[in-house]
């Protein structure tokens, strides 16, 4: 599958949070812009100052109007481990298996045996306005995603 691209139409989705309740796009996109961050590994050091860098600027996506949530493929008890350790105030979502790694068309790094870490901005219609990929910039990640957040919302 191609990966997606700017101005498309990201594909509805449903994944499971470190609660284990169910996070559906659509409504998340009810409630402004989401930046969905996928990261490899819960506690990896990279993976935990990317998760930290959206924690520590938290309140300015809320002051944007975005809502944040992390990606990774371990599973939501994991997750929840990863989330109480950091005080991560968004949810991160299980994608045990990839499918949505795999319905967005994302290559794996690192010889096929590593999980990519990608940013993606999706405006309040549902369309990606923004992706920015790199495995060791961490805060660029978190750079990236607040300044096209700003940008929607000064639309």
């Amino acid at each position: 599958m191609t990966e997606i691209q700017v101005g498309d139409r990201v594909p509805s989705f449903t994944l499971p949070d470190q609660d284990g309740k169910p996070f559906l796009l659509e409504d998340a996109l009810a409630k402004g812009p989401l930046v969905l961050f996928f990261y490899p590994k819960d506690d990896s050091p990279v993976c935990t100052r990317e998760a930290c860098g959206f924690r520590d600027a938290s309140g300015d996506f809320l002051a944007a109007g975005a809502v944040v949530a992390g990606v990774s493929t371990g599973d939501s008890a994991s997750h929840r481990r990863f989330a109480d350790k950091h005080q991560l105030p968004f949810p991160l979502l299980a994608d045990e298996g990839g499918s949505l790694r795999r319905k967005l068309g994302m290559p794996r790094k690192m010889l096929g045996m590593l999980e990519s870490r990608v940013t993606y901005v999706i405006d309040r219609e549902g369309i990606l306005r923004h992706r920015f990929e790199a495995m060791l910039s961490a805060g660029k990640h978190v750079d990236e995603a607040l300044a096209t957040v700003r940008a929607l919302k000064g639309q």
